[in-house]
């Protein structure tokens, strides 16, 4: 297989996580559609460098709070062609346990880490209708051991989690649905322990964003028999 002239989507493309994602999938061959929020000039400068690579890439933007936005934004996205891939990377990510965590912290972790996938994931299946396709949700090891920290946000990846599968299911046997779970791959966006959290991994180290990349190649190009799996790259983090 090769995704040499495929379109795939990718939320959240301007920055972190999702512009290293974006950027491996468009060094393996694959067009790409950049979703960006806010981060305008990012996702422009991101556009500019994975064009000189060959490749063609979109700028689509999208408010993943509002439900008519996020129909647009798979519409611009198969305007330039059918699409083959969806990653959902975009999320938000608050440090607030229970108490903290008032309804408007929820509403907002539950409509942009697990909605917006699902609303993305059906329109995508829908377009595809038979063909082949392939949906990847970025989790994170708390979505299969979630706690009383990260509170919201550790519920609505569980809630992706199942998703997941339960995509997966829906969806057979033309799109594959998995999870990539990550654990410490870039330093906390909420200024959190960088030590705690090494000594919370048995790897004893951060990721490297290489290794994200080729575990997402894997389920967008591998074996089109695995689906409803959910990979965790997180140096066993989710085993202490």
């Amino acid at each position: 297989m090769s995704l040499s002239g495929k379109t795939i989507l990718v939320t959240g493309a301007a920055v972190r996580l999702g512009r290293s994602m974006a950027r491996g999938i468009a060094q393996a061959g694959a067009n790409v559609v950049l979703h960006y929020g806010q981060s305008a000039e990012a996702a422009q400068e991101l556009r500019f460098e994975l064009e000189t690579l060959g490749i063609q890439a979109h700028l689509a933007r999208a408010d993943l709070n509002e439900p008519a936005q996020i129909e647009e934004l798979m519409a611009e996205s198969l305007s330039h062609g059918p699409l083959y891939g969806l990653v959902n990377s975009a999320s938000i990510f608050e440090n607030k346990g229970l108490t903290e965590t008032d309804l408007d912290t929820w509403r907002r972790h539950l409509q942009i880490n697990l909605t917006a996938p699902f609303l993305l994931a059906r329109r995508f299946a829908a377009a595809a209708a038979a063909a082949e396709g392939r949906i990847v949700n970025i989790l994170d090891w708390r979505a299969l051991r979630p706690g009383a920290d990260h509170f919201a946000y550790s519920v609505s990846k569980a809630g992706l989690a199942a998703l997941t599968r339960s995509l997966a299911a829906a969806l057979a046997p033309n799109i594959t649905v998995n999870g990539l779970a990550l654990g410490a791959v870039l330093p906390p966006s909420d200024d959190g322990d960088i030590r705690a959290v090494l000594a919370s991994v048995p790897a004893g180290r951060w990721a490297e964003l290489d290794e994200v990349n080729r575990a997402l190649l894997f389920l967008l190009d591998g074996p089109a028999y695995i689906t409803g799996e959910i990979l965790h790259l997180d140096g066993g983090r989710h085993l202490t």
